[in-house]
Formats: C-alpha cells, structure tokens, sequence
C-alpha cells in the first residue's frame, strides 16, 4: 500500500480494497522501521492518527466521499495543532503545543485526511538542506550522505521514502520546490494568498506560502483543492475562487507558449542539469508548446533583495520569542535582560541568530533606506519582469536548482554557497507567483527538477502542465533503492 499515490489510495477507498484504519496502520509500521534512517519526522501522532482514520471510514460508511476522506498526510512543523507540539524545528519552541489548529490543518482534516505526524524541517524554515533543525539533519532517501534540500525536506524525505503519500510544506524562497527537486518529487508553491497563513508559524511574512508535496501532479492538485480557498482570519489571504485542479488535467498543451529566459542558462548552471532541462523542452515541444527565449533581466538582482528582505522580516517575527510567554526560557535568570539574552541566545540555533542579526541590521536607523528599500525597490523590478514576459508566454521554463542535492555538511561553514542553490527559486517569491518543480531526471543517482512558473492564480496552468508531462514520462515513479 505504500506505493500508492493519493490518487491510487482515494479509488483504492472508494472500492473498500483496504480501510483507512489499515493504511494508517501499515504506514506507521512502515515510519517506525525505517524514519530512523532519514529522521523525517519530529512527532508522530499515532493516537490521532488512528481515530482520524476510524472516523473516515464511518463517513465512507455512510455514504460520504472525497479524495482526502481517509488519506494520510503528514504537516511541516510550523503549522499549528491543537494540542501537539510545534516545534518549528527549534529548541525554542521544543516544548510549545499550540492551543489551536492552523488553517490548512483545519481545512485537510475537515476533508477527512489523516495526519501521522508533524515533519521536521530547517529552524523557523530557515535553511536550504534541513541541516539547521534542533532534531538533527533530514537525510535524502536517494542517498543518505546527502541532503534532502530545506526548508521542508522533512515533508519532502517521507514521501521520497514511501513513509506517506503526500505532506503539506511552506516555501519562503524555493523551500518547497528546492527540496521537490531533491528528492523526486513534484512540489508547488501557490500563488501568494492562495493558501491561508493563519496558524502557520512566519518567517517572513511576505514571501511565506504553503503548499503541497507529493509525487505526481495529480496528487498535488487534490491536496491544493483541500487547503486552498480564501481564509477571513488571514488578512493576506485572497478571496479569489479556486478552481477544481483535478477536473483541470485534461487539458491539451497544443500551443502552449513555454518561455525561456536565457539568465537561466548561465555559468553557474550544472550542463548535466542544464542537459536535462533541454530534454523536458524537448518532451514539452512533443506535445504541442511552443517555445521561446526571453529575459528576465534583473534575476541577478534577486538573491541580494531577497537576503534583506526575509532577515528583516524574520527579524521582525522572531522578536515574540522573548522566553517569557511560551517557549524556551533559560534557567535563573539575573534579571529581565538576562532573561532575553539568555533565552533567545540558547534558543535559537546559529543560522536563525544570524538572519535575525542581519534583518536587524537592515532595518536600523541609517540603513533602512540604504538596504531595506532599496531591497524592495528590486523587488518590483523582479516582478516587473515577470509581468512582461508574461505578455509574450503562458508559463516559464527552467532549472529548480543549479546543482544536484549536495552532501551533508558540504555547505555548513559557507552559508552565502547555500543562498545561492536558491537563484532560481527566490524571484517567484519576490512576485508572488505559483511555481512548481517536477522531477526531470538524475545526475549520479541524484533527482534533478524542472521548475515552472505561472501567471497569478494559474496553479492549474502549472499542474496540468506537469501532469500531461507526468503521462509521457516515467521519471517521477522512481524509487529511492531500500524504501
């Protein structure tokens, strides 16, 4: 049962072949016998876990249906639920149980889906390799000295695994589509306020998105229908209809126009990636799109923005973890200051302490308009850019990353290295946009993806593009070797 798809599994319910409770069971005997490996999950939560799954089987009983009515997912553990830890990845909030439901956790379970746990994830999602999480790395399933991209490659090494089917993610700068492209999977970042934010732990509040994971399109857009829609308790969040995504598959790319800008295709591109891309042009020219090159002329611009926006933000955001109200607080404290200095140095991990002391630095009196403005000024430069290339094409095309997924560690004493694996991804954030990564192949055994990006509110676009792909490749359905 573990190899099913979201897809296999709703048809697989429907026709009573297995109950919810039996896949639920066998999946956490799975988790339990092989999670030690790649450390994917924080908290399992099997009690809820089970009594979800005996509650979809009763509304399948009598007479309820949907995709998600007995499924298994997992969360990132930045989203807020009642009663069990939500940790962020940090000592922080180590021992923090949130007193309620996050939106999207909310809207899944109100589907029927069954939650087996919270995954682990950078701290505060800050991170690109899941290197930063107070639990310990996340490992890659495709091979356990690398790994498995960040922020939400505990989300991304489960399903990679075979431990669940899909698993709900959050992208500030590619962290769901980075860790997609590591892993073999298909990922998507929505639309800025396509997804409630409500009870979903900021980093930077203006990039933030969640999203799915899960390896096929399909399978992505069943669980995008359960966690989009318009939130009043969000006031990012967009009252903007959502369209059925899996009614929306069928489409035909017979003239689709597939844009692709030359910035991407440059120096620091690995050519076996860049090989790779070329043949998905190629597979997506079969089909009927059309392709054509454009620019994006302040893409280089993107990483400098970005790295002064989400610490200014972060920094903004973190300042409620101050040790006093919930959270970590450190032992004996001398006196109020001692009590903040102590709390929050202890608390935090380095790569947080450092994006906290940066957005500081930027927002301070004399550096804002140096930094911080200009930083934003750059930022609609960047969308700008995309609003025009989107005059002349449906969707653009490219690399996720500029490099297969690297070794644990490789990175740790050189953050600015990291950063950079993020240059493809960062822009649609900047923007706004929905992009999606889908696997494209590999490079010494390693998964290599292909990135798309749409106009605003086009996930359908991006997912039924990746699916008519999905139909005429085999790339996606490969399994790491041991799970």
């Amino acid at each position: 049962m573990h190899h099913m798809t979201l897809a296999e599994i709703a048809r697989g319910l429907a026709d009573k072949k297995f109950s919810s409770v039996e896949l639920t069971q066998t999946l956490l005997a799975r988790i339990a016998q092989l999670d030690p490996q790649i450390n994917s999950f924080i908290s399992l939560t099997q009690d809820l876990a089970l009594s979800q799954a005996k509650a979809a089987d009763e509304r399948r009983a009598n007479g309820e249906s949907g995709a998600l009515l007995g499924a298994p997912i997992a969360h990132k553990d930045l989203f807020c639920t009642q009663g069990i830890r939500t940790s962020c990845g940090s000592k922080m909030l180590d021992n923090f149980k949130a007193p309620y439901d996050a939106t999207v956790v909310a809207k899944l379970a109100a589907a029927g889906a069954v939650t087996l746990g919270k995954t682990n994830m950078d701290e505060f999602a800050m991170g690109s390799a899941n290197e930063s999480s107070w639990y310990g790395a996340v490992k890659n399933p495709w091979n356990l000295e690398h790994v498995p991209g960040g922020s939400s490659g505990g989300s991304a090494a489960a399903v990679a695994a075979r431990l669940l089917p899909a698993a709900t993610a959050t992208d500030t700068g590619g962290s769901i589509r980075q860790p997609a492209a590591f892993t073999n999977l298909t990922g998507l970042k929505p639309t800025y306020g396509r997804v409630s934010r409500w009870g979903m732990i900021a980093y930077a509040s203006s990039l933030d998105q969640g999203g799915p994971l899960a390896r096929t399109a399909e399978d992505c857009a069943i669980l995008l229908q359960g966690m989009a829609g318009f939130d009043p308790n969000d006031s990012t969040s967009i009252d903007e209809p959502v369209p059925d995504y899996s009614a929306g598959l069928t489409g035909s790319l017979q003239g689709l126009r597939i844009g692709v800008p030359k910035e991407y295709f440059s120096a620091g591109l690995d050519p076996r990636i860049a090989e790779l891309i070329h043949n998905s042009i190629k597979e997506l020219e079969k089909l009927g799109a059309v392709i054509k090159e454009i620019s994006l002329p302040n893409m280089q611009h993107a990483i400098p923005a970005y790295y002064v926006i989400a610490p200014a933000e972060a920094s903004s955001n973190l300042s409620r973890f101050d040790g006093v109200r919930f959270g970590y607080r450190c032992e004996n404290p001398e006196n109020l200051e001692d009590l903040y200095k102590r709390s929050r140095g202890e608390g935090f991990g380095s790569e947080v302490q450092r994006r906290i002391m940066v957005g500081a630095y930027a927002l301070s009196a004399g550096y804002y308009d140096a930094y911080y403005l200009k930083a934003q000024k750059i930022r609609r430069l960047v969308k700008n850019d995309f609003m025009s290339a989107f005059n002349e094409v449906d969707i653009i095309l490219g690399p996720t990353t500029p490099n297969p997924a690297w070794k644990l560690g490789a990175k740790s004493s050189d953050p600015v290295a990291a950063y950079l694996e993020d240059v493809y991804t960062i822009t649609a954030n900047l923007a706004g946009l929905p992009g999606l990564s889908m696997p494209a192949g590999f490079v010494d055994g390693l998964p290599v993806g292909v990135q798309l990006l749409a106009p605003y509110f086009q996930e359908g676009r991006l997912l039924n593009v990746a699916h008519q792909y999905q139909l005429n490749t085999d790339w996606h359905t490969r399994t790491p070797t041991g799970f």
